[in-house]
């Protein structure tokens, strides 16, 4: 296989000698501004593109770069608050200006929208084949094209999700949402983005919210609607892995202007421009700056055990004559005084669930679980209680997180307020230094969580989870939500704070390369069974579990060739 991923798909640009392919998308001198109370904001500045017949082009940058505003002029979706100018032509019609009858005949035959999250972008009250049918019979009415009756449009649905590998369409498409695991909701969504052959998709962080291995399921799901179909692809993502993995060519955007444009494998190898290269520079990748290399054993092993599971088993109760699920099946590790212990595998694997009942919010039903010397087995809140102060929980979701009419100052607080009780002055010094020790400012005691970033969020909700000198601290998937960049630094924050303050520490992800800058010891999880747990580039570079294999092959790496090779080999691994 050639190493330009694509390079010999006749539906991709590099396997094409003909450059003078029908031109799908038009972005010409794009602006758009918002009005707000505070004044007018540039979200797009200059921008200007296209994409051919049959090319994936991937729009790159972090977060306010303007790369979900382009994405959603493509399909006029954006709010009346925004004025564009410039032209935005698909098939050489101009989207910006168009009347809401127009843009309803544009939107599902030429273009159509994969949301980032389609646990959203579905009605949970109707199943998924309705809600594709109603697509398909809505365009029906708008193009003029007559009445589609209930019995065709439900076909042309089975058809829809026959094409994305839903099993058993026929019977499946009387499901509802929640039948559906992540990756085949977002199957579902590609689906109805497929139900009206439509010549460009705009996939807005398609693979985000997903594990590892059921990405590398979407993103070969997407390679063959490009190559089967002809299927053009405008690719919103943070992530430069399945930049490498899918892409053709690549738009780096910056402050709403575009800063880079080049092929997908010129631009890795060769960026022209210093922000594409400190871009790049922040990816994680596997195996570099890993937290455990040359070691040969497990470091604090001498240490004070915080955490001490010995088949551990957690169970949730069946319902209605269902049997109970267990979520956690005989789980045996340690976790030492100033070790972070990296637990990682897919949703539904159990790492969560775990986490959860170290902090005494999940029950357990069998073995052992000792935190900080405290049998979790039959556990009593009242005992476990003056045990919570030592325990630090840093969420996915600051935003969520947070309470949103407290201030950041209140929130970092609360934890001190329920606990030790300082005077005002006393909680308002600390808070202070907590800010600056994550690298904030002390005047943003005063912002409230919406006048935060993303990265600035996570920060607070680590001098949160800090404010009362925790010996132990749990994280779940803190950085998943953040751009490269950002997440480069709250992961070197993080270490630098972790070393500091030797809380031995839980981190909990799907991201394996995230895993081994910060983690030593490495666990992985399957169906709730602890699989494989040893020094991290051990257990990474010489897996002996199948499905740890199966894991690492997944994961995309940031460099075209090297992950056409791993493609080749995953496929390899599947026996596809």
């Amino acid at each position: 296989m050639s190493e330009n991923p694509g390079s010999e798909n006749p539906g991709s640009v590099s396997g094409r000698q003909d450059q003078d392919r029908k031109t799908v998308l038009d972005i010409d001198h794009l602006k758009v501004t918002f009005a707000t109370d505070g004044g007018d904001v540039y979200a797009v500045k200059d921008v200007s593109l296209e994409v051919k017949a049959g090319e994936v082009l991937a729009i790159v940058g972090e977060s306010g770069s303007g790369k979900t505003v382009t994405a959603k002029t493509i399909l006029g979706l954006l709010p009346e608050t925004a004025v564009s100018s410039g032209a935005v032509l698909i098939n050489g019609a101009n989207v910006i200006g168009l009347s809401p009858g127009r843009l309803r005949q544009i939107r599902g035959r030429d273009v159509a929208m994969v949301f980032q999250e389609p646990s959203t972008a579905l009605n949970p009250v109707f199943t998924v084949g309705w809600q594709i049918a109603e697509g398909i019979r809505a365009h029906a009415n708008a193009n003029g094209g007559g009445r589609v009756s209930a019995k065709e449009a439900k076909a042309r649905a089975i058809e829809a999700l026959g094409k994305v590998g839903i099993p058993d369409p026929e019977h499946r498409v009387n499901y509802y949402p929640h039948q559906f695991s992540g990756g085949q909701k977002q199957r579902v969504v590609i689906a109805a983005a497929l139900a009206l052959n439509p010549g460009l998709i705009v996939a807005d962080e398609p693979t985000t919210a997903l594990d590892v291995t059921v990405q590398a399921e979407i993103l070969e799901l997407l390679r063959d609607l490009r190559d089967k179909y002809g299927t053009s692809i405008v690719l919103i993502t943070h992530n430069m892995g399945v930049v490498a993995d899918l892409a053709d060519r690549v738009v780096v955007m910056y402050q709403g202007d575009v800063v880079e444009e080049a092929p997908a494998k010129t631009l890795f190898a060769e960026p022209q421009q210093d922000y594409t290269r400190n871009l790049l520079a922040a990816v994680p990748h596997l195996g570099r700056n890993s937290a455990s290399e040359g070691l040969t054993e497990r470091r604090h092993q001498d240490e004070e055990v915080l955490v001490a599971a010995d088949n551990l088993v957690i169970e949730y109760p069946g319902r209605l004559g269902t049997p109970a699920f267990k979520a956690v099946d005989g789980v045996s590790f340690t976790l030492s005084r100033g070790e972070v212990f990296g637990l990682v595998g897919e949703s539904g694997s159990g790492k969560t669930t775990i986490g959860r009942a170290i902090a005494g919010l999940n029950r357990t039903t069998g073995g052992s679980l000792k935190v900080l010397g405290y049998e979790m087995l039959n556990l009593r809140e009242r005992t476990f209680k003056p045990l919570r102060k030592d325990i630090g929980f840093v969420f996915q979701d600051p935003a969520a997180s947070f309470n949103p009419q407290l201030t950041i100052g209140e929130c970092i607080a609360e934890p001190m307020l329920i606990h030790t009780r300082p005077s005002d002055a006393q909680a308002r010094k600390r808070v202070g230094e907590l800010l600056e020790s994550v690298q904030l400012p002390a005047s943003y005691a005063g912002r409230y969580p919406h006048e935060l970033s993303g990265g600035q969020r996570q920060r607070a909700s680590l001098a949160r989870a800090l404010s009362l000198n925790p010996r132990l601290l749990i994280a779940d998937e803190p950085t998943s939500a953040l751009d490269v960049s950002v997440q480069a630094k709250v992961l070197e924050l993080f270490r630098d704070i972790q070393e500091e303050f030797g809380f031995g520490c839980l981190f909990i992800s799907h991201d394996l390369a995230v895993v081994d800058i910060l983690s030593s010891w490495v666990g992985v999880l399957y169906k709730g069974k602890l699989v494989e747990q040893g020094i991290g580039s051990q257990v990474m570079g010489n897996p002996q579990h199948d499905y740890t294999r199966r894991l690492i092959a997944s994961l995309p790496v940031p460099d075209p060739a090297e992950q056409a090779k791993r493609r080749e080999e995953h496929r390899a691994l599947l026996g596809i």
